[in-house]
């Protein structure tokens, strides 16, 4: 039978009458009379253009009668957040696309308080007149890293081109070849160092850069040295660079000031903890650099930003800079990085309240009890599928010790009603979205990136969505 459009057409529900309707006078009362008008107008438009090129007339008239919920579910969606929490399951600690560094909820609470009434951001209680807002931090920073002075900005690119135009601007800063990193997003620090107004003078090869290199380079237009630790490649095999410790005393032998770049950002020696050793910001300093950047939501586990620290005669001209303005770092983040750095003050806390430092150092041994009891869990909704433990590897992830992998235990899913790539989708689309990994046609959930209370909110979304049946509806068209 042929279907008659004109009559479809006709039977759709003009605006004036639907929004004169019971429900939708509820949405104007919920939500907004503009917003439930516009939502009308959107999905009586996308009804008329499947209706133009749908052959089947019973999906037709379905569509027609699925009307209102539409309506319902695009004012619902313009007024829900759609940055919402997802479980991270993939086993890489520092995941950029997932957030990089999770924030403790005791952290969480205190920067949540701040943000919701008025603070002392900008005003000394001391003194009683305008204050700054480096000082809740600043003094924690010079005592844990032995610097004299510090302060941030909103990321470590940033961080970046704030002391290379306080330094460097108007003149030559070299750097060696094998240090020109290319971090997130494309962006690569030739180009941010370029965007400071410093000339990049580039000295050795890609794999071996020597002390003579550095000291060929230096010229009466040379403003400083600038070192860039690789935290997110490797170079192996037949190198060869130049230490901070002897940079420096180059640097300080022709007057110029030493700058590393150290990327990570760490503030513990995780060699002692079964990791691979990465120069801390201490170290650095030790060693003789006079600025030190790094990022704070990477191996410091706190918020994003770009932290500098050092001489007081350089961070005194970086806060005095124009840019440092167009770069400050908000309330959120300086009420985020007090928290977080003050249980630096004891390393032990510091394992223990910050979740970065507490996945990456947590033993294989508690990580499989809680990926045992997870398969329990999950067992336990009955789910039509193999379900098992299984050994693998986690990584750090966010361009931090790209070669480290740490030993976890993962629980492993292979559906048999449906396909994995199936329910891998319905597992991203549940209330609280999990994300794994797939390999080998099953899905492998690392536990090391999940603690015990997300352990639980995983395994009751399982049983509420019955995630693993052939009729399962969790995506709407």
């Amino acid at each position: 039978m042929v279907m008659n459009k004109n009559l479809l057409y006709r039977s759709i529900p003009k605006v004036d009458v639907l929004l004169e309707e019971a429900e939708i006078q509820e949405l104007i009362e919920s939500y907004s009379y503009d917003t439930v008008l516009d939502s009308i107008r959107v999905e009586l438009d996308q009804l008329r253009a499947y209706i133009g090129t749908c052959t089947d007339e019973e999906n037709a008239q379905k569509r027609i009668g699925e009307l209102r919920r539409r309506i319902r579910r695009r004012v619902e969606k313009l007024h829900t957040p759609n940055m919402e929490n997802v479980i991270n399951a993939t086993g890489t600690i520092l995941h950029t696309n997932l957030g990089r560094a999770p924030i403790g909820e005791a952290h969480m609470r205190h920067i949540a308080a701040i943000a919701t009434g008025y603070s002392n951001l900008e005003y000394s209680l001391q003194a009683g007149k305008r204050g700054e807002r480096y000082s809740h931090f600043e003094d924690l920073l010079c005592r844990l890293t032995g610097a004299e002075a510090a302060m941030a900005v909103n990321n470590n690119a940033a961080a970046v081109m704030l002391v290379l135009n306080t330094m460097g601007k108007g003149g030559e800063v070299v750097v060696s070849r094998g240090e020109l990193v290319e971090i997130g997003g494309k962006f690569r620090v030739p180009d941010v160092m370029e965007q400071s107004g410093a000339t990049l003078v580039e000295v050795g090869t890609t794999n071996k850069t020597h002390y003579t290199d550095y000291e060929a380079a230096i010229t009466e237009e040379t403003k400083a040295l600038l070192k860039v630790h690789t935290s997110n490649y490797r170079i192996v095999g037949f190198t060869e660079s130049v230490s901070v410790a002897e940079m420096a005393e180059l640097a300080h032998a022709k007057g110029l000031p030493m700058i590393e770049d150290i990327g990570s950002g760490v503030l513990v020696d995780l060699s002692k903890y079964g990791l691979t050793y990465e120069p801390t910001v201490q170290d650095s300093l030790k060693n003789g650099a006079d600025v030190v950047c790094f990022s704070g939501d990477k191996l410091l586990g706190g918020p994003q930003a770009g932290i500098i620290v050092g001489k007081k005669q350089y961070i005194d001209r970086m806060k005095k800079n124009q840019l440092t303005r167009a770069l400050r770092i908000d309330k959120f983040t300086a009420a985020a990085l007090e928290v977080v750095l003050q249980e630096y003050l004891s390393e032990e806390k510091a394992l223990k309240n910050i979740p970065v430092l507490r996945m990456m150092t947590e033993s294989l041994e508690d990580v499989t009890k809680r990926a045992r009891s997870l398969m329990r869990m999950l067992k336990n909704t009955g789910a039509d599928a193999d379900i098992h433990l299984e050994a693998c590897e986690s990584q750090i992830g966010g361009g931090s010790l790209p070669l480290e992998r740490i030993p976890s235990m993962a629980v492993t899913i292979r559906p048999r009603q449906i396909t994995t790539a199936e329910l891998e989708e319905r597992m991203r689309f549940l209330p609280v979205p999990i994300i794994g990994r797939t390999i080998n046609d099953k899905i492998l959930l690392d536990v090391r990136t999940v603690d015990a209370g997300w352990c639980k909110v995983l395994a009751k979304e399982w049983k509420e969505s019955r995630i693993c049946e052939k009729e399962t509806e969790l995506i709407e068209d």
